[in-house]
């Protein structure tokens, strides 16, 4: 599919065939099986092998990340894994390889784990999370990023909305969100005057679908938003409902945070 100006889509050319031809590629025989599943910024697969069961494929989103940070990545999973953290980590084929490329496309292959997402209303289940994201925060200690971003509040939200006024909103209403946004921008400048906080290597995206509940362990997938950031950008996803809810549910989960530190 193409735009008014002609352009092409990136995951145009990502088409069935292709799909299964880069899996064999990286060593991983396929059996013609293909369902497509959620994703936002790249396109996921549930691609069936030979004799084997079925693995998941993520092929990323061309010029998001570089080679350095998407390996950067992997390689902390494998990392956590090591340390016995329930982190869904990328396959490696019989060289060692993590990343792989065909046609164009750069992408991994991932055991396919079962489970369902947490409860957020069972407070066993929050404590947990906030444990084992403790142990993930000081996993990171070890081994900060080098390569990834680390998040920057003001920085970000600014970005976001001059990229929003280069034409992405109706023009009748453009001025409207520009006071708007520089209007908050300017209240979180006030709210974070003088705040300080540590930063380590979070999930970066850590809600309800990134998580699945099995063996009473929360086990983490997609690590593909992973940065330098404060502790409270994996924990604020996981709050639901009104405030009074949010409070309890954030009062359990340091519970668990706390009890591990």
């Amino acid at each position: 599919m193409t735009d008014q100006e002609g352009s092409t889509h990136p995951f145009d050319a990502l088409t069935p065939d292709v799909i299964l031809d880069a899996v064999d590629s990286a060593g991983f025989v396929t059996d013609g099986r293909l369902m497509g599943l959620n994703s936002f910024e790249n396109r996921v697969y549930q691609v069936g092998l030979e004799d084997t069961t079925p693995v998941v494929v993520k092929f990323y989103r061309p010029q998001r990340w570089s080679d350095a940070q998407i390996l950067e990545e992997h390689a902390f999973s494998r990392f956590l894994r090591e340390q016995e953290l329930p982190v869904v980590a990328p396959l490696a084929n019989d060289r060692g390889e993590t990343l792989f490329y065909h046609a164009g496309f750069r992408f991994t292959v991932f055991p396919r784990q079962g489970g369902h997402a947490p409860e957020l209303d069972n407070a066993d289940h929050l404590l947990v999370l906030g444990r084992t994201l403790a142990r993930w925060h000081a996993a990171g200690n070890d081994r900060p990023f080098q390569t990834r971003p680390a998040i920057d509040i003001t920085a970000d939200c600014r970005a976001a909305v001059d990229y929003v006024n280069q034409g992405v909103v109706d023009p009748n209403f453009s001025g409207r969100y520009r006071d708007l946004g520089e209007a908050l921008i300017e209240a979180m400048e006030k709210r974070l005057d003088g705040v300080t906080w540590q930063a380590i290597n979070v999930h970066g995206d850590c809600h309800t679908g990134n998580i699945l509940w099995r063996d009473d362990l929360p086990h983490f997938v997609d690590l593909d938003d992973s940065v330098r950031g404060p502790a409270m950008q994996d924990l604020w996803m996981l709050l639901s409902g009104d405030a009074e809810e949010n409070n309890q549910q954030l009062r359990t989960l340091s519970e668990g945070y706390e009890t591990f530190l």
